[in-house]
């Protein structure tokens, strides 16, 4: 994930508006989502047999991984062959740093994100880093949906962030995958992940596209698994030093949206 300033419209704003997003002091908290009566009236997920070759995209090093962690780790567990395309090496999360360049910010991302696959037991997977400008990603969509192409023939599944999440970034990767994937071989299904949509739309309103969601249920195992993950973008989840241009990304409020038991997808 990389810092955007300001507030989301959330979906439906025309697509040549600007988009922002973040976590402001109208976001909604954690604990709106947990009380929430609807968890179970979503449907689980249907995975892809053991064998099956998945695609996981990624706008920023640790989308994924905040998203759907347990998913990664039972997808692996499940005998599917998995392979990452990340974006982006995420040297925007920090502008103005007096700490990090971007170009150090960025190996540290890349580092931190290979460590968090491994935890999800993907170390040995095939993994992607594009190097595409992050923050710019709408001005590359159509370079991101040709690079992205390939990696799609032959895949029974693939995951990229939902194309109405409210970040630019995220919107770009979704709706770059969606593209791909109707010209790759065998049109691969296509779930879609939230991430910053937690924050700005509220439980049971009509911003999140429901009836296509679908649920991942985690077990204890995958959830502890997810959390070690998680933690192995320090980055984003400690301040890089006292300067308030390098204020953690991921504090408490905003982590809290990717701790619960139960990750979404949308088919």
């Amino acid at each position: 994930m990389t810092r955007v300033g300001g507030q989301s419209p959330g979906p439906g704003t025309p697509d040549d508006e600007p988009k922002q997003a973040g976590h402001h002091s109208g976001h909604t908290a954690e604990s709106a989502w947990r009380a929430w009566d609807g968890w179970d009236a979503i449907p689980d997920v249907d995975l892809p047999a053991n064998g099956a070759r998945v695609l996981v995209v990624s706008a920023h090093p640790d989308d994924d991984v905040l998203a759907v962690g347990g998913l990664l780790l039972r997808l692996r567990t499940r005998g599917c062959v998995v392979s990452f395309v990340c974006a982006t090496d995420g040297e925007a999360s920090h502008p103005g740093s007096p700490t990090l360049s971007p170009a150090r910010l960025a190996l540290h991302r890349g580092d931190e994100l290979r460590r968090a696959w491994a935890r999800l037991g993907h170390a040995a997977s095939s993994q992607t880093l594009l190097h595409l400008q992050d923050g710019r990603l709408r001005d590359a969509r159509a370079e991101l949906a040709t690079r992205l192409a390939p990696h799609l023939d032959g895949v029974a599944l693939a995951l990229a962030p939902w194309s109405g999440d409210g970040h630019p970034d995220h919107e770009a990767c979704g709706r770059a995958a969606l593209a791909a994937a109707q010209r790759a071989a065998g049109t691969p299904t296509v779930c879609e992940y939230p991430v910053w949509a937690w924050h700005w739309a509220a439980p049971g309103g009509v911003s999140l596209p429901l009836p296509r969601a679908r649920a991942v249920r985690l077990q204890p195992d995958e959830r502890l698994a997810k959390a070690e993950a998680i933690n192995c973008f320090r980055s984003q989840l400690e301040p890089l030093s006292d300067d308030p241009a390098d204020a953690a990304v991921l504090p408490h409020p905003v982590l809290a949206h990717f701790t619960r038991g139960v990750e979404v997808v949308f088919e």
